[in-house]
């Protein structure tokens, strides 16, 4: 019944993106300008996300097949202008972390899979995207993404939760490949800990505290 509730929520609020922007969106449906980065503290970090679809190509995609690692989920169409500004630099960074990070693209609001497929040609995207025009994929990060958060970057901890996000275009590739190497250098220092405790399980938290938000 819940679920029901939000599907209904997320297919309104799409209908009124049609007839006009909210938010930041303005009146084009996408966010734009520079991203604003927010780095989230692994206390206060919550359920890992659960999130599956079919890929462009009809294959199936679930996220939690790359759980221990981190994951970048992209949200992009191939109608949004700074989705294609932006896509250089996601490939940039997606080639420069590989090996310890996995991407993944969420694909929203086109309605032909095949200029989908088009848009992955041409910026020769080396990663997967779930399909999803009615952006009901969406739904699995309710509470840090709104119909309106495109483009959008999330980066997900080894235990599948929400470490950090990039709400607009990625600032720059450095901004991008930082922020993942931070997040997997958590599960280094963790493992560290670990071996200190005779092999103990379970690392201690890091310290900080709160969630902090930067520009660029």
């Amino acid at each position: 019944m819940r679920r029901g509730l939000l599907v209904g929520t997320l297919l309104a609020a799409l209908t009124l993106s049609a007839c006009g922007g909210v938010g930041d969106t303005g009146s084009q449906n996408y966010i734009s300008g520079e991203g604003t980065v927010t780095s989230v503290d692994e206390a206060d970090r919550t359920d890992a996300i659960e999130l599956t679809g079919d890929g462009l190509d009809g294959e199936a995609i679930d996220v939690a097949d790359w759980r221990g690692q981190v994951v970048v989920v992209n949200v992009w169409g191939a109608w949004c202008p700074p989705c294609r500004a932006e896509q250089d630099e996601l490939v940039e960074a997606a080639v420069e972390t590989e090996g310890t990070a996995q991407f993944v693209g969420v694909n929203i609001r086109d309605l032909a899979v095949e200029n989908s497929r088009a848009f992955v040609r041409n910026y020769e995207v080396p990663y997967p995207s779930i399909y999803s025009p009615d952006s009901k994929a969406l739904l699995a990060f309710s509470g840090t993404l709104t119909p309106y958060s495109i483009p959008s970057t999330v980066i997900l901890d080894g235990e599948g939760r929400v470490a950090a996000t990039i709400m607009g275009s990625v600032p720059s590739v450095l901004t991008l490949t930082e922020l993942i190497k931070d997040v997997a250098d958590e599960t280094g220092k963790d493992g560290a800990k670990d071996g200190q405790k005779d092999g103990a399980k379970g690392a201690a938290a890091t310290g900080r505290d709160g969630t902090k938000s930067t520009r660029g």
